[in-house]
């Protein structure tokens, strides 16, 4: 399957960058006549969209936290590929019954928040069932009885694989379903899954897969319905180098997508992948945005060498994502990365202020005579 041309040719080129809200689109939910299901706290629509006649059903959702838009825009290619009249999308819509819910939290999307209207994290009220947006994914589960599911997340800069040095593009993980985390045919299922789409990701990024913490909650959704016994896969689309709008990532994410279908096609999901599953290195919090090495500053009379990180901060702003730099750490990075890296060769650090770099203080300074920072990066 040629993965790249497909995404390059059905691409959704309406939706763009991280901002992505109910206007956006709605107007190609429209178009496919998606099915308005239920409202949001805010009172906005929540849509649900079926394609496919095939007997394996899929329930696929995104946005259930607002600020993590690529897999809405990936589920928008998707359903770009599957009205092609390709031999491939053709396949697939005769295997497949697919249910999507492109944006379960229209309210966190347009405050670009994690939660609700309410300040709640949807994904921790899988029991409480406390919310609408809740209520409703539930309803559907219920009433579509899915063979799999989808719950496609983003996930911050901050994670790499293991200790690798490589950032986390992509991460996955088959939810336990009890606080043992024991390992059943259901969870095996999804793991299997997983082992096929890492298997196709590391053709276009190599050692940039990763697998998330596995620890057992409940009242995340995930590992409700895999206690129900439907395999389910977390997706975290991640960080690729330059990439901070994730362009680059919701193509891998829809590459994830249709390499998980063509696994169905080609085989019969019951073999044990538990091994095969393990050895995808662990995801870890090991990544700053920007590392800067070697700065000389003067702290109480005395010349000493240090090196400090910088974190953005995603802010919305005229209905834009602006990404303000702050600075997060000093020293203690021994065992940390930095998406881009700056080394200062010893020359000293200076600002408008008192000459020191500190925690949370925007990051505008210079590193000696000539090199001006503006918002962590050099100022041309």
């Amino acid at each position: 399957m040629n993965y790249l041309k497909f995404h390059d040719t059905y691409k959704e080129k309406t939706l763009f960058g991280r901002y992505i809200t109910l206007d956006d689109i709605e107007p190609l939910l429209l178009q496919y006549n998606a099915e308005v299901i239920g409202r949001s706290v805010l009172e906005k629509p929540i849509y649900k969209y079926q394609i496919g006649t095939g007997k394996i059903k899929i329930l696929m959702w995104s946005q259930m936290h607002g600020n993590e838009s690529t897999t809405t825009k990936a589920l928008f290619d998707l359903i770009n590929f599957l009205h092609s009249t390709t031999s491939e999308s053709q396949a697939f819509l005769k295997m497949f019954s697919f249910c999507m819910l492109p944006m379960l939290n229209p309210d966190g999307a347009k405050m670009y928040t994690r939660e609700n209207a309410n300040g709640v994290d949807l994904n921790r009220d899988a029991q409480h069932l406390s919310q609408p947006e809740s209520q409703i994914l539930r309803n559907v589960f219920n009433e579509f009885q899915p063979n799999y599911c989808y719950n496609l997340h983003d996930q911050r800069t901050i994670y790499g694989v293991a200790d690798t040095g490589k950032t986390a593009t992509i991460s996955f993980l088959a939810p336990a379903y009890n606080e043992n985390r024991d390992v059943n045919v259901v969870r095996l299922k999804a793991m299997s899954m997983i082992v096929a789409m890492n298997s196709t990701l590391q053709q276009f990024i190599s050692n940039q897969v990763g697998r998330f913490d596995d620890s057992f909650n409940i009242n995340c959704v995930g590992d409700t319905f895999q206690s129900l016994n439907v395999p389910t896969i977390l997706f975290e689309a991640g960080h690729f180098a330059e990439d901070y709008d994730r362009e680059k990532t919701r193509k891998y994410i829809f590459i994830a997508l249709l390499s998980s279908f063509n696994y169905f096609c080609d085989n019969d999901i019951v073999s044990n992948e538990n091994s095969e599953y393990l050895k995808i290195p662990q995801n870890n919090v090991v990544f700053y945005d920007i590392v800067y090495k070697n700065v000389k500053i003067n702290y109480d009379g005395v010349e000493k060498i240090i090196n400090f990180a910088v974190q953005y901060e995603e802010v919305l702003i005229n209905k834009k994502i602006l990404f303000e730099a702050k600075i997060a750490q000093i020293d203690n990075l021994e065992n940390y990365f930095g998406h881009v890296v700056f080394d200062a060769k010893g020359e000293k650090y200076s600002d408008d202020h008192d000459n020191i770099p500190k925690i949370e203080s925007k990051a505008d300074f210079y590193i000696g005579k000539q090199n001006k920072f503006v918002n962590g990066l050099l100022s041309k």
